[in-house]
C-alpha cells in the first residue's frame, strides 16, 4: 500500500493511463509541449497587464452601451421648418406670402414643410429602427388623431431630430434668422432660442387664467438637434395623454380634450414647464432659483442654462397684453397673423353659461375683474334668477350676433357698391381717355392736313413767282 502511494505517477491505474496517453503523442510534440505552454502563458500575461497595478496609463475606452448620449452641435442648423395640411404648391395666397417672407429674408437657409401626407413617413424614418429606435414614439404618433396634438408633437419631434427654426404657417418673418441672436452672445454658448408669449403673473392664482398666465412662445423657436429637453417633453406628452385615455377608458384616437387640456398638456404651458425644469437641472449655481420671476417684465434678453430667452416683443408683439408693444418695435422679429389658429373650435374654452369666456378679455384687468365679479354674483342667485340672467344674456348675444351680421352685410354691400362705382368710374375714365385720344389723333390729322395744304399753296405760289421771273427775264410780255 505504501509502495503504491509512493509511486511518482500515483496509483497504478493513473500511471497506466498517463503512459497510454504519452505513448499516443509524437515524441517531437512531447518535447515542444513546455515551449507551447510557456508561449500561451506569456500571451495571457501580456493581454492582462491592466490587472496588475503599474505606472503605465492605459488608454481610456468608453463603455459601449445600447444608446450613447447624443452630442449637441455647436451651431444651429440653417434650416426653417413649417407644417401645414397641404404642400407649398397648394398654399393659399396668405400662407404663400408668409412662407415667402422666410425664404426672402433667409436665402441661405433650407426650407421644408411637413404636411398631413408626409408627416408619418418623417416620424417613421427618424424614430424607427434605423433612426433613434423609438417604436413607442412612432406608434404613439400614429395613434393620436387630434390635429392640434399632432401639430404640437411634430414640432418637438422635428426639433429633436434635426433642429433649426420652427414657425407656424401663419407666422411672417420680419427680420432674418441671423438677427435672432444678439451680437453680444455666441451661438456656441446657446442651445435654444425662445421668447416670452404671456407675461401676466398677477393672474397666476386665477382658476382659469392661472395656468396660462406665464408662458414661452412655441409658435416660433430655435433649437439645436437632440436636446434632452425636447425628448423629455415628447415623453411627458406621451405619458400624459396615455393617462387621459386611461381615465376616459378610450383608445388614444378617441380621447376628448378641451382648450385648457391642450394648453397644459402639449401647448405653451407644457413647453414652458419642460424648459424651466430643464434650466433648473442644468444650472451652474445650485443656489440659483429659476422660476418665472426671472423672466417677468424683461427689458432685454438673457441666457439661462444655455437657453436664450428673448423679450415678449421678439416673437409675440402686438398681442394687446403682456406689454408686448407692436411690430414696428426694433425688437420685433416676427408677426403672428393667427389665421391658422382655429383649433379652439374643436377644443372649446370654458364658457360660463351667462358671461361666456374670460379669455375674451385678452388679459384686460378691468374686464377680468368684472367677469369674476359677475360669475361670483351669479353663483349666489337662485336657479330662477340664474336662468333669467342666462336668457337675457342669450338674447343679448343673439341681438349682437344679428347686428354683427347686419353690419357685415351692410359693409359687404357698401364694399360691392364701392367696387361697382369704382369700376364704373374707371370705365368712364377709360372711355373719356379713349375719346380724348381719338380727338387728339383727329386734331393731329387735321393739323397735318392743314399744314400740308399750306405747304402746297406755298409751293404753288413759289412756282408761279419763279415762272413770272423767268418770263420777264426772257423778254416775253404777257398782256392781260
Amino acid at each position: 500500500m505504501i509502495a503504491k502511494l509512493g509511486t511518482p505517477m500515483g496509483p497504478p491505474s493513473l500511471a497506466a493511463t498517463a503512459a497510454q496517453f504519452r505513448n499516443r503523442l509524437p515524441t517531437q510534440f512531447r518535447r515542444a509541449l513546455p515551449i507551447y505552454i510557456g508561449a500561451v502563458c506569456l500571451i495571457i500575461f501580456i493581454f492582462n497587464l491592466n490587472i496588475f497595478p503599474t505606472g503605465i496609463q492605459q488608454p481610456h475606452r468608453p463603455a459601449v452601451t445600447a444608446q450613447q448620449p447624443p452630442k449637441v452641435r455647436s451651431e444651429f442648423p440653417r434650416k426653417i421648418w413649417q407644417s401645414w395640411k397641404v404642400n407649398p404648391l397648394k398654399f393659399e395666397e396668405r400662407d404663400l406670402n408668409t412662407a415667402r417672407s422666410w425664404l426672402s429674408k433667409n436665402p441661405d437657409y433650407r426650407y421644408e414643410v411637413l404636411t398631413d401626407d408626409n408627416d408619418m413617413r418623417y416620424v417613421e424614418w427618424h424614430f424607427g429602427p434605423e433612426g433613434f429606435n423609438r417604436p413607442d414614439i412612432v406608434d404613439f404618433y400614429r395613434n393620436v388623431k387630434a390635429a392640434i396634438v399632432k401639430a404640437d408633437l411634430l414640432r418637438y419631434l422635428v426639433m429633436y431630430a434635426e433642429g433649426g427654426l420652427y414657425a407656424d404657417i401663419d407666422v411672417e418673418a420680419l427680420k432674418p434668422v441671423n438677427k435672432f441672436i444678439p451680437e453680444r452672445y455666441n451661438a456656441k454658448d446657446i442651445d435654444m432660442v425662445i421668447g416670452v408669449e404671456i407675461d401676466e403673473p398677477d393672474w397666476s392664482e386665477h382658476p382659469i387664467l392661472g395656468p396660462k398666465s406665464r408662458s414661452f412662445c412655441q409658435w416660433t423657436f430655435m433649437c439645436k438637434p437632440q436636446l434632452p429637453v425636447m425628448m423629455k417633453l415628447i415623453e411627458h406628452i406621451m405619458t400624459w395623454l396615455n393617462g387621459v385615455a386611461k381615465e376616459q377608458q378610450v383608445p388614444l384616437a378617441e380621447v376628448k380634450l378641451d382648450f385648457d387640456q391642450i394648453i397644459s398638456g402639449t401647448g405653451p404651458s407644457a413647453f414652458t414647464e419642460a424648459i424651466i425644469k430643464d434650466m433648473n437641472m442644468r444650472k451652474e449655481d445650485p443656489k440659483m432659483k429659476i422660476d418665472w420671476d426671472l423672466f417677468h417684465d424683461m427689458s432685454e434678453s438673457r441666457v439661462v442654462s444655455r437657453v436664450l430667452v428673448l423679450t415678449v416683443e421678439a416673437f409675440a408683439a402686438g398681442q394687446g397684453h403682456s406689454d408686448s408693444g407692436n411690430h414696428e418695435a426694433r425688437a420685433a422679429l416676427i408677426r403672428h397673423h393667427y389665421h391658422a389658429s382655429n383649433w379652439p373650435s374643436r377644443h372649446p374654452r370654458y364658457a360660463h353659461p351667462a358671461y361666456g369666456e374670460v379669455e375674451r378679455c385678452n388679459w384686460n384687468d378691468e374686464c377680468v375683474r368684472t367677469w369674476d365679479k359677475d360669475v361670483e354674483a351669479f353663483s349666489k342667485m337662485s336657479k330662477a334668477d340664474q336662468q333669467k340672467i342666462i336668457d337675457d344674456k342669450e338674447r343679448e348675444r343673439k341681438e349682437a350676433e344679428e347686428k354683427r351680421k347686419a353690419d357685415e352685410e351692410k359693409k359687404k354691400k357698401e364694399a360691392e357698391k364701392k367696387k361697382k362705382d369704382k369700376e364704373a368710374a374707371e370705365k368712364k375714365k377709360k372711355e373719356q381717355e379713349e375719346a380724348d385720344r381719338k380727338a387728339k389723333e383727329g386734331q393731329k390729322e387735321a393739323d397735318e392736313k392743314t399744314k400740308d395744304e399750306k405747304e402746297s399753296k406755298e409751293k404753288d405760289k413759289q412756282g408761279e413767282g419763279e415762272k413770272k421771273k423767268a418770263e420777264k427775264k426772257s423778254g416775253w410780255l404777257h398782256l392781260s
